[in-house]
């Protein structure tokens, strides 16, 4: 028995020597990663742009729809003996540092309580829960676990959001007054999205809701971002079912209304835009800015005029999810409040008002305000 711990020893100082010499040497140490479900339609997006990144190194897939899993299997070449049907054992026989949900939402839940018994980390796809309740039982599964859990937004690596906020937060514009985000499409079926992704985008258990959960997340994830974690004292919203024929569980068009002691926002999340989009305006005491897309504002401050204006790049490791989980596991930086449990988690308070108050015709005052 001795002879076992000086090996485990032994071995845990060459793991320590290696990483630490490869740093030095100026190697690049790939982070495991193991992913949880395929059922999401990032997923395709990761394996097209991330499959070879050198930084990562994929361990293992975990999805049960054995249909589902062997598609991209063949699309991508993948190695067979890399899927599984089930979480539990992935994580056991491959020893991931973390793990990437590409699940329905309301599978993120299980997939971070069971990440936390293994000590696991974990990054999903926004939203981060499809209620408060999960969203509050996903921070004790994480804070229990001693784990990070963040939530991948597309637009938190968009410059033009970065622009907006480093306005803000200088007062080029002055206090924020308004705040009004655009985000959706034409629809999940319209822009042609995957069977599988469809069939739970449609579900309210496993979504939360349609365009509300689906991208009313993201302007609630942005606007607690630049209040810098403020919850708003109350959420007001309606939804309607625009497209039945298409979308009959779900509503695909939602308008969100959160209050604050001395600022508004109007988030519009929508299955019915003739594009796709996601911008938003800040106005504030004394100028605006506006985004377009990813890396440009339109700007205009007291006694001037409106100016297009490029943003400057995001600096590293903020300016791209997988190099942000990288730097959180092994350099211990700050996720940053776009992808934070704590700003997702208010996000999920958002979101659960919306619903409630879209559902009731009433305004809802969120638990603490």
């Amino acid at each position: 028995m001795k002879y076992f711990w000086l090996a485990i020893l032994a071995a845990g100082l060459f793991t320590t020597f290696t990483l630490s010499s490869a740093q030095t040497a100026g190697m690049v140490v790939p982070l495991r990663v193991a992913v949880a479900g395929m059922v999401h339609g990032h997923v395709e997006g990761f394996l097209q742009h991330s499959l070879h990144r050198p930084d990562i190194q994929i361990v293992g897939f975990a999805e049960p729809d054995a249909q589902v899993a062997g598609r991209y299997v063949a699309q991508f070449n993948l190695d067979r003996n890399l899927i599984f049907t089930d979480l539990e054992d992935m994580l056991q026989k491959t020893h991931p540092q973390a793990v990437l949900a590409y699940t329905n939402t309301y599978d993120h839940r299980k997939v971070v309580e069971i990440c936390a018994r293994h000590r696991i980390h974990v990054m999903m796809e926004k939203p981060l829960a499809v209620s408060a309740e999960d969203a509050h039982a996903i921070a004790d599964a994480a804070h229990n676990g001693k784990i990070q859990v963040l939530v991948n937004f597309e637009t938190s690596w968009y410059r033009s959001n970065h622009a907006a906020y480093d306005m803000v937060h200088d007062k080029s514009i002055g206090d924020i007054r308004k705040v009004v985000v655009h985000d959706g499409h034409q629809g999940p079926k319209e822009i042609g999205v995957s069977p599988e992704f469809l069939a739970w985008l449609n579900d309210p258990k496993l979504d939360g809701g349609g365009a509300l959960y689906d991208f009313g997340c993201y302007g609630a994830d942005l606007m607690t971002w630049l209040m810098n974690g403020q919850r708003p004292t109350s959420v007001t919203a309606t939804t309607q079912q625009i497209k039945p024929d298409i979308y009959p569980r779900v509503d695909d068009e939602a308008t969100i209304i959160l209050t604050y002691p001395k600022a508004v926002a109007i988030l519009q999340p929508s299955w019915n835009w003739p594009f796709d989009r996601k911008d938003m305006e800040v106005y504030g005491q004394t100028g605006y800015v506006i985004t377009v897309r990813h890396d440009d504002v339109r700007v205009r401050l007291k006694g001037g005029e409106e100016h297009l204006l490029p943003a400057k790049p995001v600096a590293a490791p903020y300016d791209d999810s997988l190099s942000l989980l990288r730097a959180v596991i092994f350099d211990g930086v700050a996720p940053g409040a776009p992808s934070s449990l704590e700003t997702n988690v208010i996000v999920a308070e958002i979101l659960d008002a919306a619903r409630s108050s879209a559902a009731s015709g009433k305004s809802v005052r969120l638990a603490g305000d």
